[in-house]
């Protein structure tokens, strides 16, 4: 991807916040990354009526980053070059010979390399890892679950205007939120905007019914009459890119005695509604080097420890993030949740120690682990819940009475 022009056509844009910044501040990247990134304040809501709200992500200089997928890897495949790493492409993982720690591939541009032995192997191979069917298929007792969410995505584009600048505010995640299906837009450096579709697979709205041009233009032109004139190729891309599948995979055991682990997506798949995959994922080699600062070369007590602490945390995040999509393309319009979120950011901004929003939790908070920010933010979405159905709510939601109801569940 750094020799030739590749399109992928179904490239949902990275949101790269704390965490990710964390693991890549332990190898001095942190400039070289945020040369690439956009910075997003919050999520600017397009309503069916074509008014616009801004949502902030948290408080003042909290913010969350747009970056291209593209141009990420290229980087870091750059600077690990860089730092003595071989990256050999066109290689299909065949199978994995644990008697003799070799591992097989099929060259798939037709030159032959020899097997490849190594003392440790790390199965860093995404969603539909082949490193991690290997390790299932030679394992007496492997966990596997995966599960798709019913809407599919596709993505869209949009230009630069006529000026040459960004058609939309660039320092937020747009979202059209339209309750059963929603479209986002997150900012490029060379601004165009990424857009993603996220709409059902079947039904009266779905990719299966609009299926001709003009239902295609007809469907944009009821829901999110705003962006059409901002998308000149939508009708195109829309049936040029691919339609694509949002899975959760969660496994176990991720490790093999002191010679293989799964680390990231092939560890731990996540739909892509709170930005956290690619952090996650970050976080799993920043906690797995924190290991092997602890334990030294003792690698067996290393991936154990590593699988330990790292489950419970991926599998809290996968079901937060498929939590989230119900709140991005549903909630997110509905005047009630704003005013919950209003009074959550009032309470964060009094009490900082005792209410953190869940979303602040995982994405501004870096050393709360997933596992008890799942905990914690359930625990306060069940206070919340019977806050909202206090009467009148609407009008005293800043009063004492709400603010010393809430800090007494809490206690309780």
């Amino acid at each position: 991807m750094r020799r030739e022009d590749m399109s992928a056509g179904r490239s949902i844009n990275l949101s790269l916040s704390n965490r990710g910044f964390l693991a890549f501040g332990k190898v001095g990247l942190t400039d070289e990354i945020k040369k690439i990134c956009i910075p997003m304040h919050g999520r600017q809501i397009h309503n069916v009526d074509g008014s616009i709200t801004f949502q902030p992500y948290g408080k003042e200089g909290q913010y969350i980053n747009s970056v291209s997928r593209g141009e990420l890897n290229k980087q870091l495949m750059t600077i690990a070059e860089e730092h003595g790493v071989n990256i050999n492409f066109n290689e299909k993982c065949t199978t994995l010979d644990w008697k003799n720690d070799k591992i097989e591939f099929e060259n798939t541009a037709g030159k032959q390399l020899p097997s490849s032995k190594a003392d440790i192997i790390f199965g860093a191979d995404g969603a539909f890892s082949a490193a991690r069917l290997q390790h299932q298929l030679q394992h007496d007792k492997f966990d596997y679950h995966q599960y798709y969410i019913d809407c599919g995505y596709k993505e869209l584009s949009i230009p630069p205007n006529e000026e040459g600048e960004f058609a939309l505010e660039p320092n937020a995640l747009h979202i059209w939120p339209r309750k059963d299906y929603m479209l986002i837009a997150l900012p490029n450096l060379d601004k165009t905007f990424t857009c993603t579709l996220f709409f059902p697979f079947e039904g009266e709205l779905s990719f299966d019914k609009i299926n001709t041009e003009e239902k295609v233009k007809q469907f944009f032109a009821t829901n999110f009459a705003d962006v059409v004139p901002l998308m000149p190729d939508y009708v195109n891309e829309f049936f040029t890119n691919p339609t694509s599948s949002l899975v959760t995979i969660k496994c176990f055991p991720w490790v093999r005695d002191d010679k293989f682990a799964l680390i990231g997506d092939a560890a731990h798949a996540l739909v892509p509604f709170f930005g956290q995959g690619m952090n996650c994922g970050f976080e799993d080699c920043r906690i797995l080097d924190e290991l092997i600062e602890k334990n030294g070369d003792d690698w067996h007590k290393i991936l154990s420890e590593y699988q330990t602490l790292r489950k419970p945390d991926a599998d809290a995040i996968a079901d937060m993030a498929a939590n989230n999509f119900t709140e991005m393309r549903d909630r997110t319009a509905d005047p009630k949740f704003l005013l919950q979120k209003k009074i959550e950011a009032r309470l964060h901004e009094n009490y900082p120690d005792k209410w953190i929003p869940a979303y602040s939790q995982v994405t501004f908070s870096p050393h709360i682990r997933y596992s008890d920010a799942l905990a914690r933010g359930n625990r306060q979405e069940t206070i919340m819940q019977e806050v909202m159905t206090m009467t009148d709510i609407e009008t005293k939601w800043e009063s004492e009475e709400v603010e010393k109801m809430i800090l007494g569940k809490l206690i309780g």
